[in-house]
């Protein structure tokens, strides 16, 4: 076994796959971060560049109702990037927000707070629930850590759905590696190939309306549709703590208690399953990006990852309602929680494609990305 090491710069430790350390203790995963806010730059510089693509949104978007699409989900980031689209930058978002039955009922008030207080139209796209509920019991058969893969690809389809229904060319996402991070790819990766496979393998119910998300998606939107990404928070002085205080404030916004708990079924992915099957802790990633920002101190976070991420004495009530609501025996769960541990690997995906043509492909990836997507960043970091 693995002597059990932390980086010296934040909290990523031994149990993240692919980790390195050099002499001084430093990872690679800090040095990689440390090369993300290099590339791109806050304060003058960020704001200058943030402030050139608002003008850009906004010529694209002459006469037209909208000229970009927010997508909402009740949590931090996205109810602030509503607020200062509009009320600082005089853009004009429509909000998006994908309902596959798990939302929190402080989420669904927030995101109907926030959209009223501001007067911004919101369009709710609520996904089939026996679908998505066929498939996160598919996700969960198939032994893999990152089960709520189908809401991010549904989440991703139903945006530039949207996108293309309004014609609309800009999507805002309210992403922020400063106080987030990235996500070994061994933890969540997961895309539309894979997710057909897992639904065979695993699957009860035809799917006839699910949003899936294939390369053939990524495809028409980058160069039929010409759509594009954008996540402002890159670029803007921002601090989740300090927007968390102002949306309580300005629109009697509530706090869900952690990370993606706004979604009752990412709560228990992130806090029960990955943490209690794969020994695999989140809050490791989370709270390293808020240490490297300055947010937080290095010892404030290791108090924090000293406890456990769920809480205990609700445990018991939490788990019967997600079991319930997929369908799921107490017993069929203790046969899935003592299962073997599956990796995206074992399954297909377009993940070795990705890998193999990473750099020829980076000439493909700039009609469909208007920046280098985190993922490379970390293929080239590990070598792959």
């Amino acid at each position: 076994m693995l002597e059990f090491k932390r980086c010296s710069k934040g909290m990523w430790d031994s149990t993240v796959p692919g980790i390195e350390f050099d002499q001084k203790g430093i990872s690679n995963y800090a040095k990689m971060f440390t090369q993300l806010c290099e590339t791109y730059p806050r304060g003058e510089k960020g704001q200058k560049d943030w402030e050139s693509i608002v003008d850009k949104i906004k010529k694209d978007g002459e006469g037209k109702r909208y000229d970009c699409i927010i997508g909402v989900s009740g949590g931090t980031d996205s109810s602030y990037l509503l607020h200062i689209a509009k009320n600082i930058y005089g853009l004009r978002p429509l909000a998006v927000n994908l309902d596959n039955g798990w939302s929190s009922d402080i989420a669904v008030k927030n995101i109907k707070k926030v959209t009223e207080s501001l007067n911004i139209d919101l369009e709710t796209y609520v996904i089939d629930y026996e679908e998505i509920k066929d498939l996160l019991r598919a996700y969960m058969f198939a032994g893999l850590p990152w089960i709520d893969l189908p809401t991010d690809l549904a989440i991703k389809s139903i945006m530039f759905r949207v996108s293309r229904k309004e014609g609309i060319k800009y999507i805002l996402r309210g992403n922020d590696f400063r106080s987030e991070g990235f996500q070994p790819q061994e933890w969540t990766y997961g895309d539309g190939k894979q997710l057909l496979h897992i639904h065979k393998l695993f699957g009860r119910t035809k799917l006839s309306t699910f949003p899936n998300y294939t390369i053939a998606d990524v495809i028409t939107n980058a160069f039929i549709s010409k759509i594009k990404s954008y996540f402002p928070f890159y670029y803007l002085d921002y601090s989740k703590q300090e927007a968390q205080k102002f949306l309580i404030d300005n629109f009697g916004w509530e706090y869900y208690g952690g990370h993606h708990h706004e979604n009752l079924f990412t709560k228990f992915a992130i806090s029960y399953w990955l943490y209690e099957k794969f020994g695999i802790d989140k809050r490791i990633i989370t709270l390293s990006a808020q240490v490297m920002s300055g947010a937080i101190g290095y010892n404030e976070a290791v108090e924090a990852l000293n406890k456990k991420p769920y809480n205990s004495s609700k445990l018991d009530e939490e788990l019967n309602f997600v079991l319930k609501k997929l369908d799921i025996s107490k017993e069929e769960f203790s046969k899935l929680m003592l299962s073997e541990n599956k990796s995206y690997i074992d399954y297909p995906s377009y993940s070795p494609l990705l890998e193999k043509f990473a750099k020829p492909s980076m000439w493909f990836l700039k009609k469909v990305y208007p920046y280098k997507p985190i993922s490379f960043f970390q293929m080239e970091m590990r070598g792959k």
